[in-house]
């Protein structure tokens, strides 16, 4: 089966190498874990070719019996090689009970570099801190980027590819479906997004009104770029006749952002320079998915998937994002890595001169020289700068590789 290398996560993981650290590739389900991780064992033999190799895919039923790390030490008894360099790779590891105690012991002993995949709340960064006592490295798999989705369907850079990726998303299966079926591809996302659902929010979280939680995604697939909190997502429930109090509607999504559906984009006040605790936006991992919510309405929508994707992309490439808050205005985003920080508007097009005032005006009123961007789908053939501010088309930005 040909496996298309995804360069940047091969990087990652080749640069923490044999550095002492358990290596953890975690992300949604159907992201492309699986396919990295056979990447990385083809890599380690073609590097270390007298190396011992041990690889666990717990999707196939030959590693049925490992149901604990009972059976997981006993499984590994025999094959760690004393007298070689080892490496340990197990696909979905969540589904080993008690999986953290083999692991943690197999590396204060140093006996092989440890390199796992894992799609649930068990394999969150909270839980891994807690599993792993913190000697191991998070690398988080996104959905294909722009670029990547490029790569994968062998399309060129344009805007009906740009369109075709905003609506169908990046989950990698897409491209042996073919984007010329799109029955095809909804069907498909479907039957993911309820194996999400069901096996890593309801069945693990143990939430009992499936339709409600479901309802609670729709609301916010539908409200993607806006702010809102626990208590009013439960007025609106409310209002439509549905009874779920702030604290619950905020553990769903909790349990949401735990299983990778969703990401959280706290408010940042820009001049007091803090966190504010109340109001957030909520963003989806993958496109595709959140359309599966709402259908592909373009017209309707684009606005909240320009905005979505200029999210997705900063996270691919390293930075914490939030919401921007000033006293008279908002920043779509403000995104932070190492020191330095961008500020980042987004918009559909900027279709006139109140338009043009009010997405650079707020960039305007920051008093930093932090770079400040505004993106849109407009169709500019190279950057514009007004101010100081850099005008980018949605292509150009999620084509750049560092801001």
């Amino acid at each position: 089966m040909e496996i298309i290398s995804r360069q940047k996560y091969i990087d990652k993981v080749l640069g923490f190498l044999n550095k002492g650290m358990i290596l953890a590739l975690t992300g949604q389900r159907r992201v492309g874990k699986s396919y990295i991780l056979k990447d990385l064992a083809g890599r380690i033999r073609d590097k270390y070719p007298e190396s011992n190799i041990i690889y666990i895919n717990k999707e196939k039923k030959k590693y049925d019996n490992l149901k604990s790390h009972i059976e997981l030490d006993a499984y590994l008894s025999d094959k760690i090689d004393s007298d070689k360099a080892n490496y340990l790779l197990i696909d979905e590891v969540q589904d080993i009970e008690g999986f953290e105690h083999t692991l943690r012991s197999l590396n204060a002993d140093e006996e092989c570099q440890i390199i796992i995949t894992g799609s649930n709340a068990k394999m969150f960064s909270s839980e891994l801190s807690t599993y792993l006592g913190g000697r191991y490295i998070d690398i988080h798999i996104q959905s294909l980027s722009y670029k990547e989705f490029l790569e994968f369907h062998k399309l060129t850079d344009s805007q009906e590819s740009l369109e075709k990726y905003l609506i169908f998303g990046g989950l990698p299966h897409l491209y042996r479906l073919g984007l010329e079926n799109p029955d095809m591809i909804w069907e498909y996302l479907q039957n993911i997004y309820n194996t999400i659902v069901l096996k890593d929010v309801v069945e693990r979280e143990g939430i009992r009104n499936v339709t409600l939680f479901e309802n609670l995604l729709s609301f916010v697939s539908d409200n993607v770029g806006q702010l809102v909190s626990g208590t009013s997502i439960s007025k609106y429930l409310k209002a439509n006749r549905v009874e779920l109090n702030p604290n619950t509607v905020l553990n769903y999504l909790n349990s949401a952002g735990n299983a990778y559906i969703i990401n959280k984009a706290a408010r940042y006040d820009i001049h007091g320079k803090k966190l504010l605790e109340t109001n957030d936006k909520y963003f989806f991992e993958d496109l595709g998915l959140r359309n599966v919510l709402v259908g592909s309405n373009r017209e309707r929508d684009i606005e909240k998937l320009v905005e979505n994707a200029i999210y997705l992309h900063l996270k691919s490439l390293g930075y914490k994002v939030n919401v921007g808050i000033l006293p008279n205005g908002e920043i779509d985003f403000v995104a932070e890595k190492s020191g330095s920080r961008i500020y980042i508007q987004a918009t559909y097009l900027i279709a006139n001169e109140q338009t043009r005032e009010r997405e650079f005006g707020n960039l305007k009123n920051i008093n930093d020289n932090f770079p400040k961007y505004v993106v849109s789908m407009d169709p500019i053939s190279s950057p514009r700068h007004y101010d100081g501010i850099i005008h980018l088309s949605l292509r150009q930005f999620l084509l750049l590789e560092s801001l």
